[in-house]
């Protein structure tokens, strides 16, 4: 079985209107949220053994800080340029080229692609709000063969969540 975790970027910020999109970087909402959501997906003992994001900064950022809370787990950690505002296919691409000793992915990234993605996994969600997560796990043992076919829902939470019960 492979479990996937999308984790949308935490709140980023708009303090410098002229700075390109791709720089800008978590605002104190974001820098907040951020570690609170990894806070509570190890407390439940969700463990990333690889995470993945895309380059830009607010996504790198919020992996960050994740990667703090569990690095005594030692998780793999990788930048890829080509999850920036990644359609749904594009992130299921570069989710197919994980190496399959990797049982469990977080995966940093952009709205829409990431809610588009859930929706194409056969999920019904209309917006993956800032710093949120959800996640699917596949009866599959290859990333190559996860479809909406084998998709089955793991988890959902988001910051602004009052009762957070991750299975």
């Amino acid at each position: 079985m492979k479990k996937l975790l999308l984790c949308r970027h935490a709140k980023s910020s708009w303090d410098h209107p002229l700075l390109a999109d791709h720089l800008r970087p978590l605002a104190k909402r974001g820098e907040r949220d951020a570690p609170r959501m990894a806070k509570r997906m190890h407390a439940n003992r969700v463990i990333p053994e690889k995470i993945l994001t895309s380059t830009a900064v607010r996504a790198v950022q919020t992996a960050e800080r994740y990667l703090d809370v569990f690095v005594k787990e030692g998780p793999e950690f990788e930048k890829t340029p080509d999850l920036y505002h990644a359609s749904a296919r594009a992130i299921l691409e570069n989710i197919w080229q994980t190496p399959d000793r990797i049982k469990t992915l977080f995966v940093f990234g952009h709205n829409p692609g990431f809610t588009d993605l859930i929706n194409h996994l056969g999920e019904d969600l209309e917006n993956l709000p800032t710093a949120a997560v959800f996640g699917f796990y596949f009866k599959t043992d290859h990333w190559m063969k996860i479809q909406s076919g084998n998709a089955s829902f793991w988890l959902y939470d988001f910051p602004k969540n009052k009762d957070p019960k991750i299975p």
